[in-house]
């Protein structure tokens, strides 16, 4: 075994069951492994789980001594990740260990996503399950599954066996921050079948690459430059261009950061056709290459420009502001995947909003796009808004802890993406429910990366609050 990167880091609990996790693959849709690892450290504790169809886990502990008579609370947070990897990164999400890299008081993955998200959640969960002294009610620990492609190990949890009306979700990323509300949402799918036939001209590569790429909700709002857009509008100035293929994107949730296309140009619109991206590439790298002809089939003229116009002509973005909570969004979307294979064009949205009609609205504007253009639209994945309430017992605790511990007030605020609280919220009548957790940045990328001392912070904060109720 390698020698552990993450030793000697305080909590050493905490860092070691993190070291641990990173070690096993847990790609969103392939928990299996993750859900079967949590499931052995209850078993090996004696502790009392579930695992469900889903591999969505639930461990319960006793109450501390003394705290026999308090209403059990519940931990809740998600085991698998975005996988997304940096170009040229030689890293297998199906078999390789993450390359974690201590960088001064940052964690981060050696050209992939980290995982923090959420697995700073679960190794919390379980240093504070493994732990004897720890004062604290009756736990019940929820690990789920799949929470990045649509909350469906939430949606799909039984909860008829969870006593606790109380739930401390551990899936935020700024210390500091209580989250207590959270917009709805979906994922919307457009598929439209074009004919190809035989094409002759240059065969041409577009590489776009070095956008920032972010979070589609948490970073929706800073204007990222979508690339699967942007390409759509680099080719867009190519107008006797074919398409062969795009290919831009990996998770919806994610805006995406590179893309590419292939397509057949005129050999004498080569010349110049570099200067016409460059003046539009929204800041990306640009590689363009191309190649004697080969026999390839693509898209007509008019049906590559149908299929740009396509792109380009759906919404993205922010659609509106919260008006009663400044600078905080409340409807947006974004184009996260974008594919065309052998005719075939399909599109994949993020839909988010904190207002149910206006998310149903959008949903329409992109169906009302795919019958128009004679393709087919389809929904997945929906998942309610967790609405603000005003009366809350835990936010009190909570915001009176922080308090105590830091001499600051904390910021209590509703985010524009996705939390499982709604969907726990729906299946526990009454649920008072907050969010919190350590400094991550850069989230969904290969640059995101994780802060230890926050995590120290994070880890003592939660201890503290548990002791107060």
């Amino acid at each position: 075994m390698e020698k552990p990167v993450l030793a000697g880091l305080e909590p050493q609990a905490v860092f070691r069951f993190f070291e641990e996790l990173s070690r096993i693959p847990r790609e969103s849709g392939h928990t299996a492994a993750v859900s079967g690892w949590v499931e052995d450290f209850a078993k090996q504790r004696g502790l009392r789980c579930r695992r469900d169809e889903l591999g969505s886990v639930i461990i319960w502990k006793d109450a501390a001594p003394g705290y026999e008579g308090h209403p059990p609370v519940i931990l809740q947070g998600h085991v698998d990740m975005v996988c997304v990897k940096a170009p040229g990164t030689d890293h297998d999400f199906a078999r390789d260990p993450l390359q974690l890299v201590l960088d001064g008081d940052w964690l981060r993955a050696e050209g992939t996503t980290l995982g923090g998200d959420d697995g700073a959640a679960v190794a919390m969960m379980l240093a504070l399950l493994d732990d004897t002294a720890i004062p604290h009610p009756p736990i019940e620990a929820v690990f789920t599954v799949d929470e990045e492609i649509g909350l469906l190990g939430a949606a799909g949890l039984d909860c008829s066996d969870l006593k606790g009306r109380t739930l401390i979700n551990l899936d935020s990323e700024d210390e500091g921050v209580l989250t207590v509300g959270c917009a709805g949402g979906a994922r919307c799918d457009l598929e439209v079948s074009l004919p190809v036939r035989a094409a002759s001209g240059r065969l041409c590569t577009l590489d776009l690459s070095g956008l920032p790429g972010g979070h589609s909700g948490a970073e929706i709002h800073k204007n990222i430059p979508n690339a699967n857009r942007v390409l759509a509008e680099c080719l867009r100035t190519l107008p006797e261009a074919r398409l062969v293929s795009l290919y831009g994107g990996e998770q919806d949730n994610a805006i995406p950061d590179r893309a590419r296309a292939v397509f057949v140009l005129p050999e004498e619109q080569i010349d110049g056709a570099a200067e016409k991206f460059h003046a539009v590439n929204a800041g990306a790298v640009c590689s363009f290459t191309h190649a004697a002809h080969a026999p390839v089939d693509a898209l007509s003229v008019e049906d590559s420009r149908r299929a740009l116009d396509l792109i380009l002509s759906a919404p993205n973005g922010v659609q509106a502001m919260e008006p009663d909570l400044p600078g905080q969004v409340r409807t947006s979307l974004n184009l996260g995947i974008l594919r065309l294979e052998e005719g075939a064009l399909r599109l994949t949205w993020s839909v988010r909003s904190s207002a149910a009609p206006e998310k149903e609205e959008l949903i329409g504007t992109l169906k009302a796009l795919a019958e128009g253009c004679g393709g087919t639209f389809g929904r997945r994945g929906d998942y309610p808004a967790w609405e603000y309430c005003r009366s809350s017992r835990l936010r009190d605790v909570m915001v009176r802890v922080y308090r105590e511990q830091t001499g600051k007030e904390p910021v209590v605020e509703t985010i524009h993406a996705g939390l499982e609280c709604g969907l726990l919220a729906e299946k526990l009548p009454g649920l008072d429910a907050v969010s919190v957790g350590p400094d991550m940045q850069d989230i969904h990328s290969p640059r995101e990366r994780l802060s230890v001392s926050s995590v120290r912070r994070t880890w003592d904060y939660l201890l503290a609050v548990l002791a107060q109720l």
